[in-house]
C-alpha cells in the first residue's frame, strides 16, 4: 500500500519553499480558466491550489481530501481569505461526492500515486467532468531525489498518459513546472 500524506506535515504543502517550486497561479493557468468555472481540487489538502482557483472563478471549488484535519485547515484558510464558494468534502479520489458531469475543470497534485485503484480515481475525474472539461493531473518525476514519495510509488510520465487515455481522455500536453514535477493536461 503507497504511503499517504500525513496531515500533521500539513505546514509543508503551504511552505515559502513549494510556493517557488509550484508557483500556484502558473500552474493554474495550465487549466485555462476564464471565471466562471465549478472545479474539483482532488487531495485539495490545506488548500494550496484550491484557493488560488477560488480567485479565479466565480463558480463552485470543490475540494475533495481524505482528511478532516487538512479539510477543516482548508475551510478555516477559505474563511479569512473571504472565498465562501469554497466546498471542503471528505471522501477518497476513486469515490467523488459529485453528480455526474457537475464541474469544468479538474486538479490532481502529487495523489494519484497514492490511490490503489488509480483507474478508477481517473475514471471518477472523468464522470465528474463536462465534456470538453479540462484535467491538470501533477505528480513526482520517477527518480531518486532527497524530496517526495518513495521512487517505487511514484509513476512514470508515459505510465500517466497511458492510465488518461485507457480512462477515456484525450491528452493535450506535457507542462513542467521544475525539474522534479511534470502535469498532464487532458481532456473529457
Amino acid at each position: 500500500m503507497p504511503h499517504v500524506f500525513r496531515p500533521e506535515h500539513a505546514a509543508r504543502l503551504l511552505a515559502e519553499e513549494r510556493e517557488r517550486l509550484l508557483p500556484p497561479d502558473r500552474i493554474i493557468d495550465a487549466l485555462e480558466m476564464q471565471g466562471h468555472e465549478d472545479v474539483v481540487d482532488i487531495g485539495g489538502g490545506p488548500g494550496f491550489f484550491a484557493l488560488p482557483m477560488a480567485r479565479r472563478t466565480k463558480g463552485t471549488v470543490y475540494a475533495v481530501d481524505l482528511s478532516k484535519e487538512m479539510l477543516a485547515m482548508l475551510g478555516e484558510r477559505a474563511a479569512q481569505a473571504g472565498l465562501t464558494h469554497v466546498q471542503a468534502l471528505e471522501a477518497p479520489a476513486d469515490r467523488l461526492p459529485l453528480p455526474a458531469e457537475s464541474v469544468d475543470r479538474a486538479l490532481m497534485a502529487f495523489v494519484l500515486h497514492e490511490v490503489p485503484d488509480r483507474i478508477a480515481a481517473l475514471g471518477e475525474v472523468r464522470r465528474v467532468l463536462r465534456p470538453g472539461g479540462r484535467f491538470l493531473l501533477l505528480e513526482w518525476d520517477k527518480r531518486p531525489m532527497e524530496m517526495g514519495p518513495p521512487v517505487n510509488e511514484r509513476l512514470s510520465l508515459d505510465d500517466c498518459e497511458e492510465a488518461l487515455k485507457a480512462a477515456g481522455f484525450r491528452v493535450l500536453h506535457r507542462v513542467f513546472p521544475n525539474d522534479v514535477h511534470y502535469g498532464v493536461l487532458a481532456e473529457r
